[in-house]
């Protein structure tokens, strides 16, 4: 995991800039030329601000040269932090950050996922974890062992039959219609999933396709009591910020009431085990 505080507070401090000017983002938008989820993007720390970027900003809330300075200083060592990190995780691959998070999963009392493209994790069969592991490794060419990081994500799973957790899972059938392994493991997965629907102290949903959503499927999201991550492509954003934890709390609770829970789920992954297994 990358430590995202520094982001964060610059991101905040970007907010604050902007409202210091007595501007609002569909404000700023108007005066930078950009989209308001742009702006909102920026002072949220979910992108940064690049060196193109910087001035246009600088001048839309209209700061000091001194400021606008002080500004590109932070953004350039914010960049370092993160080049750093990236080049630990060539070096030593997934493991990592897996037990890292496992041992904050231990410590949690609620464990909310929302994903949009794959398996929720803790869900995951060895399979599907070692084409995942494998699949991002060559995207990205990081290095580190795939079996040590695919034997870390199956331990954290110990986690499901813990006592006394709130563990909620919910993925989207567009991740199980366009698996990522062949059709005879997917199947293998598809009935891991079955199981899960009957567990008593994990609740997994899975968003249909063809229901009317109540928000676009961005990005999936974990949180863990008042901890929000998301996993971006190239990088991860960590926040215990009360507000944005509360946000995707709400985008969870609505795509929840969308779902397919309990024998709905349970017949919806049958119908799509059995189109896979008719490609087998």
């Amino acid at each position: 995991m990358t430590d995202s505080t520094r982001l964060l507070q610059f991101a905040d401090r970007l907010c604050q800039l902007g409202k210091a000017a007595g501007l609002r983002n569909r404000d700023l938008a108007e005066r930078t030329g950009w989209q308001t989820s742009k702006v909102s993007r920026l002072e949220n720390g979910l992108q940064q601000l690049s060196e193109k970027d910087h001035p246009v900003w600088c001048d839309a809330v209209g700061v000091s040269d001194e400021v606008a300075a002080e500004l590109l200083a932070e953004m350039k060592a914010i960049r370092l932090d993160e080049a750093r990190w990236k080049a630990r995780l060539r070096a030593a691959g997934h493991e990592g950050a897996q037990v890292q998070f496992g041992e904050a999963e231990r410590k949690a009392k609620v464990i909310l996922n929302f994903e949009t493209g794959m398996v929720n994790g803790l869900l995951q069969t060895e399979a599907y974890a070692r084409a995942m592991f494998t699949k991002m490794a060559s995207l990205k060419g990081e290095g580190g062992d795939i079996d040590a990081a695919v034997a870390a994500r199956m331990a954290r799973q110990g986690i499901l039959y813990v006592e006394g957790k709130k563990i909620v899972l919910l993925t989207c059938e567009a991740a199980l219609r366009e698996p990522i392994v062949p059709p005879a493991a997917m199947a293998v997965q598809l009935d891991r999933l079955v199981a899960a629907t009957a567990q008593s102290n994990v609740q997994f949903g899975i968003v249909p396709l063809g229901v009317e959503l109540p928000f676009t499927p961005l990005h999936g999201f974990w949180i863990l009591d008042d901890l929000l991550n998301v996993e971006l492509l190239h990088t991860e954003v960590n926040t215990r910020d009360p507000a944005d934890v509360e946000l995707y709390r709400g985008y969870l609770d609505a795509m929840w009431e969308v779902a397919a829970k309990g024998d709905e789920a349970r017949a919806l992954l049958l119908a799509v085990l059995s189109d896979v297994r008719g490609r087998e």
